[in-house]
């Protein structure tokens, strides 16, 4: 219990919209395993198709970076909070437009992606932003790692939930035995949380960006060098979004299955990650990013290899620890370069949050697009078996470009704003 206040304690000393924030996003995170996972599950319930389902996640993915175009024109016309907001909001109602279709065809499932991708682009365009402007150098380390310690124990809770929840719909009979109903209820209780999260980002007090210009094409060497980091990034997201629906849908059960495993396998997680949030200082990232790369190798080559339900359990015990742990290093080092580049240049953050999002869209496109290559070339089960270990084995090249950025920022000298008021103290 004194861990547990001195943690609470900690919390504390940050500034409260830095508060608001971890609380809306830790709220919100309740949201993101059924976007991340239940809607794949979903498509491939009604599709029967793994084409269907990339098919789906790379409408996302296009309808994303025109969101951040949009989002980009607003700003400073609108207030950040409410464009984050209004992103929450919409991510809700494509989920309740896509459960609520009776027959996905080829055309609704892409229509559907585009929807949902138009509100997770206002969704991510803002957050990159809130994070930098609530935030220092200093405590980013412990800012995500809260932020992932919840949204590790929501990918623990919320699989669980909903997997027992849609499994009892055939086991005993809720909702007159229709899976499908039972999704369309998920869909409701997502968009009531969205909406709470929204509600408690209009309380908090953030930082506008100016409205400037944020189309550029040429950029300092240290921001290309991010852009082939984002790159390298994106190309297995859609594979890492998708691949545990995929994966237990065909080789392993059903959405209980599904659910369950993933909880298992988030639990120890959940805690090692918020300890390295804690524990860590902004030097140990390099190492944390590797290590994510290798453990996220790894755990496809076993999948590959064995291609059963051993090595799908493998792959997404190795996949819940390797994400987050990703996530909480790699956007520290976004945010430290987007400070120092954007006042090397004297441009708005904005214009590099939105250069960024392209970078990761080149990444993500091409990666979906080697999946559904093999998928049409060969078959569904060589996709599965070989498309993530040939993406796994080229993001390795992350680690050289990694320690490559950590060089240059080095021999910038940049030291992080002092005395930034929404930022909370040292937590070291």
């Amino acid at each position: 219990m004194n861990r547990l206040r001195r943690e609470l304690d900690v919390f504390l000393r940050c500034s409260r919209s830095m508060r608001i924030l971890l609380l809306a996003n830790m709220i919100y995170s309740l949201v993101l395993p059924v976007i991340e996972i239940f809607v794949s599950a979903f498509v491939m319930r009604n599709s029967h198709a793994v084409g269907a389902v990339v098919t789906y996640q790379l409408s996302v993915y296009i309808a994303t970076p025109v969101a951040f175009f949009f989002n980009g024109l607003l700003l400073g016309r609108i207030g950040v909070k409410h464009a984050y907001a209004a992103g929450m909001i919409l991510s809700g109602i494509a989920m309740i437009m896509l459960m609520s279709t009776r027959d996905l065809t080829p055309v609704g499932i892409a229509t559907s992606g585009l929807a949902m991708g138009l509100s997770t682009g206002l969704f991510w365009a803002n957050r990159g932003f809130l994070a930098l402007a609530t935030t220092s150098n200093n405590n980013r380390n412990y800012y995500y790692g809260v932020e992932t310690f919840s949204g590790t124990l929501a990918a623990v809770i919320v699989p669980a939930l909903i997997g027992m929840f849609i499994s009892g719909t055939a086991i005993y009979g809720w909702l007159g035995g229709a899976p499908n109903r039972a999704y369309r209820w998920i869909a409701a209780a997502v968009f009531a949380l969205t909406a709470i999260s929204a509600l408690l980002v209009e309380k908090g007090t953030f930082r506008n960006p100016s409205h400037t210009r944020f189309i550029f094409f040429r950029f300092h060497p240290l921001w290309r060098s991010m852009l082939q980091l984002a790159a390298l990034k994106g190309l297995p997201q859609g594979y890492i979004i998708t691949a545990p629906a995929m994966l237990i849908m065909v080789l392993v059960g059903k959405e209980g299955t599904l659910g369950l495993v993933q909880a298992i396998g988030g639990i120890f997680s959940a805690f090692i990650l918020y300890a390295v949030g804690r524990i860590t200082a902004p030097h140990h990232r390099g190492a944390v990013f590797a290590a994510a790369l290798l453990l996220f190798f790894l755990g496809s080559v076993v999948n590959a290899v064995l291609f059963n339900a051993l090595g799908v359990l493998v792959f997404i015990a190795c996949l819940v620890l390797a994400k987050p742990m990703l996530d909480l290093a790699y956007n520290p080092i976004e945010l430290q370069v987007v400070d120092a580049v954007a006042r090397i240049e004297a441009r708005g953050e904005y214009a590099y949050f939105f250069n960024h999002e392209f970078a990761l869209f080149i990444g993500r496109a091409l990666g979906c697009a080697l999946f559904l290559a093999i998928n049409y070339c060969a078959s569904s089960t060589a996709a599965l078996k070989y498309a993530m270990p040939i993406i796994a084995l080229i993001q390795l090249y992350s680690i050289r470009v990694a320690a490559k950025i950590s060089r240059e920022l080095a021999s910038l000298q940049i030291q992080d704003t002092p005395g930034n008021p929404l930022a909370c103290p040292s937590l070291q």
